[in-house]
């Protein structure tokens, strides 16, 4: 084992090689590499770079419940749905590729998996069935990650392209024609507006459907 060499900094490097050249970057030679040590130095640490991938996912699963240690710990569990749904947005911003490199990926630490528990035990106590429980949490989870890779691939797409997504050439190829379609283009708002309102939709949906 590489003296120096932890499981840690070896997550702290592979981020940052995300954050420079994308999901496609992040290689065990990259971050050996970064952390000017040979590749097998890390193989104590990480076996494979699905290993790699799940142990940066664990560390920004983390950093979430960490974030939502400032939720009132008798918060209704929409509200601790929708602080997650936020707090995993930013994490997942927070990084190039965020939401395709850590969506997917499992949990490698077993204390963050338990750090859980203390949310189910609350909101099984606010009347939702476990069962009710995991697919609100899960369903919340989908929309975060579908949202942010559309959003992260727009806006690496126009950084090299910045028309490609003018409102005012949609307009002038829908025409005139079809002036629904035209105002659709308009009344989405900005990606953090848009998030929380859809957002909303989705949490009101999953109180109406358990009725809690």
């Amino acid at each position: 084992m590489a003296k120096g060499i932890t499981k840690e900094r070896i997550v702290d490097a592979a981020l940052a090689v995300l954050d420079d050249g994308g999901i496609e970057a992040v290689t065990l030679r990259a971050v050996a590499a970064r952390l000017d040590v040979r590749a097998p130095a890390l193989y104590w640490h990480v076996g494979s770079k699905q290993q790699l991938l799940d142990d940066m996912g664990t560390e920004i699963q983390r950093r979430v419940q960490l974030s939502l240690h400032a939720v009132p710990s008798d918060a209704a569990w929409t509200v601790v749905l929708d602080a997650y749904a936020h707090a995993l947005r930013r994490e997942y911003l927070a990084h190039r590729d965020g939401a395709r490199t850590f969506s997917g990926t499992r949990l490698t630490d077993a204390q963050t998996l338990r750090a859980q528990e203390p949310w189910f035990e609350r909101w099984v106590a606010q009347g939702l069935d476990l069962a009710d429980a995991v697919d609100a949490a899960e369903i919340v989870t989908a929309y975060v990650v579908g949202f942010v890779i559309e959003e992260q691939e727009r806006a690496q797409s126009a950084a090299s392209d910045p028309e490609r997504y003018s409102v005012d050439a949609r307009d002038a190829a829908i025409g005139p024609d079809a002036p629904l379609v035209a105002a659709a283009g308009h009344v989405g708002g900005d990606a953090d507006a848009r998030f929380s309102r859809q957002l909303g939709i989705v949490i009101a949906g999953l109180a109406a459907r358990f009725g809690v």
